[in-house]
C-alpha cells in the first residue's frame, strides 16, 4: 500500500468544504439568516437590506476553489504550492466567514478539517509535489 499524502486528503476535503461554502453563500442571498440570531440582533446588518456578509462568503468559495481546483493561471505560482497560505490564511478565514452563517456551518468543519489534515501533513515534513524543487524546505541552489 502506498503512503498517505496529506495535502493531497487535505486539498479534496477544502474542496468539499468549498462547493458546501459556495451553495451556502447563494442561499443566504435567498434566506439570510445569521447563526448566533437568536442570541444577538446586533448582527443582522450583515445580511439584511445589503447581503455584505453572502457576498463575502461567495466571493472567498470562489478563491478557494480556484486554488484548490486549481485554476490554470495559479497552478504553477507560490502560492499554490504554499501550505502557509492556506493554513494560516485562506483556511481560517474562510471558516470564520462560513461559521456566521447559518447555512455555512457544515462547509466551515469542513474547513477546520482540511486545516487539521494540512497541519499534519506540514508537521511529518511534507512538502508540497506542485512546488519546483527549488521553492520546497530545505532545498538550498
Amino acid at each position: 500500500m502506498g503512503k498517505l499524502i496529506a495535502h493531497h486528503w487535505s486539498r479534496l476535503v477544502a474542496l468539499t468544504a468549498g462547493c458546501a461554502h459556495l451553495a451556502a453563500s447563494l442561499s443566504s442571498f435567498l434566506w439570510p439568516k445569521i447563526l448566533f440570531d437568536t442570541l444577538t440582533k446586533n448582527l443582522d446588518g450583515a445580511v439584511k437590506p445589503v447581503p455584505v456578509l453572502a457576498t463575502i462568503n461567495l466571493l472567498l468559495a470562489i478563491v478557494v476553489l480556484a486554488l484548490d481546483w486549481p485554476l490554470p493561471i495559479l497552478a504553477s505560482t507560490r502560492v499554490h504550492a504554499a501550505f502557509e497560505v492556506r493554513l494560516l490564511a485562506l483556511y481560517p478565514t474562510a471558516a470564520l466567514a462560513a461559521l456566521l452563517l447559518y447555512q455555512g456551518v457544515p462547509a466551515a468543519e469542513g474547513y477546520m478539517l482540511a486545516m487539521l489534515i494540512l497541519g499534519w501533513g506540514y508537521a511529518r515534513g511534507e512538502v508540497s509535489v506542485y512546488a519546483p524543487h527549488r521553492w520546497r524546505r530545505g532545498v538550498r541552489h
